[in-house]
């Protein structure tokens, strides 16, 4: 049954609002926050390249032709199989799959310790507790600059829920693999929810990739509690038409440390945003990334990082690679709120153009209120070293060879961040497998 709208719509929201429908078997206390959220969104719409936050990423595609949200699961689990057989997974822990924007047991293997759960949101959820249902509703701000936060809460079907009790630790990565089968276009919703008690201790990986048109908007919170450590990898190779929209919320208490790593590699359009508040004394936080734009996509990682309590400590190294027509851009703000002295926050944007139609932004803030803090930062855009291209190619390498040699050398160092080193060669054989299709 579709809601009756009473409220504004945008014009270019219409057909979303429009494809919204009343779920009446859901309970009340899902069923008010979904519909005050299409609310939002109709009275929000796109956000527009002329506001600040987006200015460097181009949706019109989803305003002219729109990606209406879909819940269906596939007729068949071959494609989803044959994309899994060609992802090179890091193995050897759980692993969820998320298919369409529904959790697949059928291709999941989700068992874990005691004092651990892990599985589906829409499972999560069915278990009525109090305090997770209002983490996984209510977690994400809906503000003006986050209006596809407002569309994810009224449409998401599924996504996954990770809950640690405190003191736990998990040895191994826990797995995630967000698929779009191709089947269909449209739009999938994912909302998920991490929460690590005090003293806890895990490392997730997700990929996201996919066949045909899509897009997929995707939305994570993440709650550490007092001395609980996150590693949290994010691998982007979604198709070639897809359009991948990811916001992560992060909230450190005291001592907690997150570490964060963003590497997009495909997609027609891709933006990904992360926002930590770090709410408790001396928490930690690194938020790292890289991406390769070509063709003529667009990436953008955007970061946002808010020192709410004293002696907190931020670390974020961006590198960007643009060739052909492909516009990268990263967007970093650092906030140091008047209380939080004795902040150390360092933050740095170093990117390579190929080739002369490729473009790339770079804009790193930081808004300094306290005194007592140590806070820089920095930005490059270049090109190749031709010196180097030269040494390298008097040596024998053949030219195209040593360009790439060059470039991922270049890359190396935001991915050689990551503490894991199985994470990290995964990530580098990833990143080899892109480069060997750059075009110049």
């Amino acid at each position: 049954m579709s809601a009756i709208v009473d409220f504004p719509v945008k014009p270019e929201a219409r057909p979303y609002v429009d494809a919204f429908v009343d779920h009446a078997w859901e309970p009340q206390r899902l069923r008010d926050p979904r519909q005050h959220a299409i609310a939002r969104f109709a009275e929000l719409g796109f956000p527009g390249r002329r506001g600040e936050s987006w200015r460097y990423l181009d949706l019109q595609l989803l305003e002219r032709d729109p990606l209406l949200p879909t819940c269906l699961p596939p007729e068949s689990l071959d494609a989803a199989r044959a994309q899994l057989a060609e992802l090179d997974l890091v193995g050897g822990g759980p692993r969820l799959v998320i298919l369409d924007g529904l959790y697949s047991h059928q291709l999941s293997s989700t068992g874990v310790p005691g004092g651990v759960w892990f599985g589906a949101t829409e499972a999560a959820l069915a278990e009525d507790r109090g305090d997770l249902f209002h983490a996984v509703v209510h977690a994400v701000q809906n503000d003006t600059t986050h209006p596809f936060a407002a569309l994810n809460a009224a449409f998401f079907c599924d996504g996954y829920v990770l809950d640690l009790a405190p003191g736990i630790t998990l040895d191994t990565p826990i797995e995630i693999i967000h698929l779009a089968s191709g089947a269909a276009a449209g739009s999938f919703h994912t909302r998920s929810l991490v929460t690590l008690g005090a003293g806890s201790r895990a490392s997730i990986v997700e990929t996201y990739t996919g066949a045909g048109r899509y897009w997929r908007n995707d939305v994570l919170a993440v709650r550490l509690a007092e001395g609980a450590v996150l590693n949290r990898t994010v691998v982007v190779e979604e198709a070639a038409e897809a359009v991948h929209l990811a916001q992560l919320n992060v909230r450190l208490a005291t001592d907690a440390r997150f570490a964060g790593f963003a590497l997009l590699l495909g997609g027609l359009r891709a933006r990904h945003e992360a926002s930590v508040t770090m709410a408790g004394e001396g928490a930690h936080c690194r938020l790292d990334g890289a991406f390769v734009v070509t063709g003529n996509d667009e990436a953008n990682i955007v970061a946002t990082v808010d020192h709410a309590a004293p002696g907190g400590q931020t670390r974020e190294l961006v590198k960007g690679v643009a060739a052909g027509r492909g516009h990268g851009a990263f967007q970093g703000r650092i906030i140091v709120r008047e209380h939080a002295q004795q902040t150390d926050a360092h933050q740095l944007s170093r990117n390579l153009l190929i080739g002369r139609r490729a473009a790339i932004d770079t804009k790193p803030e930081l808004e300094i209120y306290a005194d007592d803090v140590k806070c820089s930062h920095g930005a490059s855009v270049g090109d190749l070293d031709e010196a180097a291209l030269f040494y390298l190619c008097a040596r024998g390498i053949p030219a195209e060879e040593a360009r790439h040699m060059l470039i991922e050398g270049f890359l190396r160092e935001a991915v050689e961040q990551i503490d894991d080193r199985a994470v990290s060669d995964h990530l580098l054989h990833r990143l080899g497998l892109r480069l060997g299709r750059l075009e110049g």
